[in-house]
This record gives C-alpha cells, sequence and structure tokens, in this order.
C-alpha cells in the first residue's frame, strides 16, 4: 500500500470550512440571521473548492491524473488540458446554478429541492463507479485490489447515493405535478422493499471479500430501484417529511463519497447535512404525527386515503366578497393569517404583506401563523413571507400561536387546507389523523380564500371548516382576492 501524503495546511483549510458549515446552519436556524448564515455557508464552499483545486493540480499528469501524491520522487508535468475541462465543468455549473436561482418560481422551490438533491446522489453514484473502474487514481488499491475498508465505503456510498437519485426524482415529479400526489400502492410492498434492501446489505457485505463487477453493479441497480419503491408510494401529505429525508440521505452519500476520496471538507458537510436532514424529518414525522419509520418505509396512511377522501354529501357554507372580509378585518382587534400552498401557486405574499401593514395602520394586531408541514418544503411559507418582508417578530409556529385563535377575532386563511382540517383530531379515517393542526375554527370569524369548493387539500380531504357557521368562503385566485381587500381598506 503506497503512503497517502496529507498536506497539512489542506487539513486547516477543510477544518476553517467544515467550522463555516456549522456556523451557517446556526445562521439558518433563524429567519433574522439566514443571510448571514447563507454567506458562511458561501465562504466555507469556496475554501472547500479552492483548497481542492490548488491542493490537486500540481498533480495532474500528461496520462491522466491522480488525485493524491503517492510518497516517491516524481516530476510533476500539470495537463493543462484537464485543468481546463475542470475549470469548464466549474463553469457552465455555476453558470446553471446562477441562472436557475434568478428565474426559478417561489413555488417551483420544493421541486427545485428535489432536483439538487437528486444530483448529489448521482454525484455520488459517479465518484463511487470512477473508483471502482480505476481504484488506484484513488489511491484506494494495491496490486489491483480494493481495500476492504474502502470497498464499504465505496458499496454504501453508490446505495446511498443511487437511492438519494431516483426518490428525489420520483419526489420531484410529485411535486411538478407530473405524478400524482396520491400514493401508488403497490402490492406486497413492504415485502418487495424489505427483501431489496436486504439484498443490498447482504451485497454490500458480500463485496468486502469479493470485489466482483457483477457485485459493484448489482447494488447499484438494486438501490436505484428501492430509490423508486420507497418514494412512490407515499402521499402528498408526508411529501414535505420525504424532501428533507432526502436532503439527509444525500449527505449521508457525501460523507461515504469524502471516506473514498480522503476529503476531510466532504466528510463533514456530509455528516452534517445527513444529521441536520435526520434532525428535521423526526422534527417534522413528530408535527404530523407519524411514524418516521413509517414515512421512510413508504405509504404511510394510504389504505386510509380512499376512506379520507371520499365525496362528502353538500353541506352549506357562506360564500363572502372582498368587501365583506375588508369591514370585518376593520373592526378586529386581533387577526392572524395562515398562509399555505395556495398563497405560493398565486404569489400573493406581497399583496398579503400590504394588506397586514394596512390593518396596523388601523390599529389592528397581525401576526402570521406557520405550520411546520404548511407547503410543500420545510420552511417553504417562511421563505416566501421572508421575501415579501414580513417582519420576522410577526411570525409564529404552531405550539406558539394555536392557544390564541380562541382569542382571535379573525384568522385570516389563504391557501392552507390540510393543516387547517379538524379531521385530524376527529376523524379516524382521515390520512391526517393525528397530525396537529391550527385550530382557525376557534377564531370568532373565519376567512378563508379558496379558489373553489370543488377542490380538496393535497391530502385529498375536505374540510369541516369550510361548513361551520363562523366562516366565510372568499372564491377566487388568492393574490387577487387579497388585492381587492387591499383596496376595500382604502
Amino acid at each position: 500500500m503506497e503512503h497517502i501524503t496529507v498536506n497539512p495546511w489542506a487539513s486547516l483549510a477543510y477544518l476553517v470550512a467544515g467550522v463555516c458549515f456549522i456556523l451557517a446552519l446556526r445562521g439558518l436556524s433563524s429567519p433574522a440571521t439566514s443571510q448571514r448564515g447563507n454567506r458562511m455557508g458561501i465562504i466555507g464552499m469556496t475554501i472547500a473548492v479552492v483548497t481542492t483545486l490548488i491542493t490537486h493540480v500540481p498533480y495532474l499528469f500528461s496520462d491522466g491524473w491522480t488525485l493524491y501524491a503517492p510518497a516517491r520522487d516524481i516530476t510533476p508535468f500539470i495537463d493543462w488540458l484537464t485543468v481546463a475541462e475542470i475549470l469548464a465543468a466549474i463553469g457552465i455549473g455555476a453558470a446553471i446554478g446562477i441562472t436557475t436561482a434568478r428565474r426559478i418560481a417561489m413555488t417551483d422551490m420544493p421541486q427545485l429541492v428535489a432536483a439538487f438533491h437528486s444530483l448529489v446522489g448521482l454525484a455520488a453514484v459517479l465518484v463511487a463507479c470512477a473508483a471502482f473502474l480505476n481504484p488506484g487514481a484513488f489511491g484506494i488499491a494495491e496490486g489491483g485490489v480494493i481495500f476492504a475498508q474502502s470497498r464499504i465505503e465505496m458499496g454504501l456510498g453508490v446505495a446511498i447515493g443511487a437511492i438519494t437519485f431516483s426518490g428525489s426524482v420520483i419526489a420531484f415529479l410529485k411535486l411538478n405535478g407530473n405524478m400524482g400526489g396520491a400514493p401508488i400502492l403497490l402490492p406486497g410492498r413492504h415485502v418487495i422493499n424489505l427483501g431489496v434492501l436486504a439484498a443490498i446489505l447482504g451485497l454490500v457485505g458480500y463485496f468486502t471479500i469479493d470485489q466482483s463487477a457483477w457485485v459493484f453493479w448489482t447494488i447499484t441497480v438494486l438501490s436505484f430501484v428501492i430509490g423508486f419503491l420507497l418514494i412512490v408510494p407515499i402521499g402528498g401529505a408526508d411529501m414535505p417529511v420525504v424532501v428533507s429525508m432526502l436532503n439527509s440521505y444525500s449527505g449521508w452519500a457525501a460523507a461515504a463519497m469524502g471516506f473514498t476520496l480522503h476529503n476531510t471538507a466532504m466528510i463533514i458537510t456530509g455528516a452534517l447535512v445527513g444529521s441536520s436532514g435526520a434532525i428535521l424529518s423526526y422534527i417534522m414525522c413528530k408535527a404530523m404525527n407519524r411514524s418516521f419509520i413509517s414515512v421512510i418505509a413508504g405509504g404511510f396512511g394510504g389504505e386510509t386515503a380512499a376512506a379520507g377522501g371520499a365525496p362528502k354529501e353538500q353541506r352549506p357554507w357562506k360564500r363572502g366578497s372582498a368587501e365583506d372580509a375588508a369591514f370585518l378585518l376593520e373592526q378586529a382587534e386581533q387577526v392572524i393569517i395562515v398562509p399555505g400552498y395556495g398563497m405560493a401557486v398565486s404569489q400573493a405574499q406581497h399583496a398579503l404583506r400590504e394588506m397586514g401593514d394596512k390593518l396596523k395602520a388601523h390599529g389592528v394586531r397581525v401576526k402570521y401563523a406557520i405550520h411546520p408541514v404548511a407547503g410543500r418544503m420545510p420552511g417553504h411559507m417562511n421563505v416566501l413571507l421572508a421575501e415579501a418582508n414580513v417582519p420576522y417578530d410577526d411570525v409564529f409556529e404552531l405550539e406558539d400561536i394555536n392557544s390564541e385563535f380562541a382569542q382571535t377575532d379573525v384568522a385570516f386563511v389563504i391557501g392552507a387546507n390540510d393543516v387547517t382540517n379538524p379531521a385530524a383530531k376527529t376523524d379516524k379515517t382521515s390520512p391526517i389523523y393525528g397530525m396537529p393542526v391550527l385550530d382557525v375554527g376557534k377564531a370568532k370569524t373565519v376567512l378563508f380564500i379558496k379558489r373553489s369548493m370543488g377542490g380538496v387539500g393535497y391530502a385529498g380531504v375536505d374540510n369541516d371548516v369550510f361548513y361551520m357557521d363562523n366562516t366565510m368562503m372568499l372564491l377566487g385566485d388568492a393574490k387577487k382576492m387579497v388585492e381587492e381587500i387591499v383596496k376595500s381598506l382604502d
């Protein structure tokens, strides 16, 4: 085995990058410090990328390239064509990233995140494949035999990466509307999933004693398959957890490949992303009264979805106008605004902020209530409200504001269905049963903006709040309705 030299300055730089990533996560824990957190993340990633390029460029050879300098006398000869290829790849990736970030609509952010996760997973698979096909270049083999430890890292990396890729593709298709949000339940899916997972783990173990190509490629193919099988049965109500869970997977895949590449920055970054994603997934499952194991097993609540989403008998409901809503809002002492995915679709956050400002000018206390899984990804509503410059002090999480609805004059719900549905507390057949919801029905008046009475939430269930005596339905496009209310407030 050839000794791999480690540049101490590179190790120090990677450590600094790791500290920046930790500070980035700390900053992103609050909207007030999120910009600083993003800046720290950018600084850390810049340090990591520049350090990698600086420490590896001197060892690019005309007959190929190796990532690490073996402890023997060498005469470096830089292959400038390869350097140009690396820089071109960085430039292309940066151009795509900048263009996408500038053009993507906030409503498409969940599927963008899912797409990014798929790219991370695919990158891990490609690195593992490259390491398997040319282990000498990675310093993980001697005499053509890959070290047992590296085989474990490689096997786990390619497995987690492939699961992340195929699972993220399915999540993207569901979030983007290319696939239905309802669970697709395959016969015997749990037995199939457990069988495939057991086969993958068994083959990873066998790979440590036999590095035959068929073992590696079988692990890869089965991992792509299980990623598809795990996400297809998961319905729309659980999609925020899926996005968070895939984020965790992508981190563990990167960490595994960091060991293969002997890259400290990748190990640190992957561990941070993996652990933070897992913690967030657990918190969200708790907020939805979901079992984390049940969600990742796929299809939780699918059996009851049909019963919960069955058509209900026609019931009377009250329809109001923008003028009616403006009058009620002006007379209120406190208004709690509950945003949901409908606000995101119509891009109504700026009009909503304007409405809140005018109500404050009339002496009304205005607060915003955010459910942990409102929208299609963690923090979706927080991001939209921050984009509209809604004051951070006016935004409250479910557990901090839910008790205030009983003393609130108006609960103004804009496109939030499942997270306000009392069936989560009363209907055991509902797919959202047991999920904590915002108690908007306890307010003196509920103003509920919805495109039409015919539609249901992403979980596919009707909402009893629509038919309550204290509810007034405001049907139409959310942005236009809020703009009309703003005009009526003048």
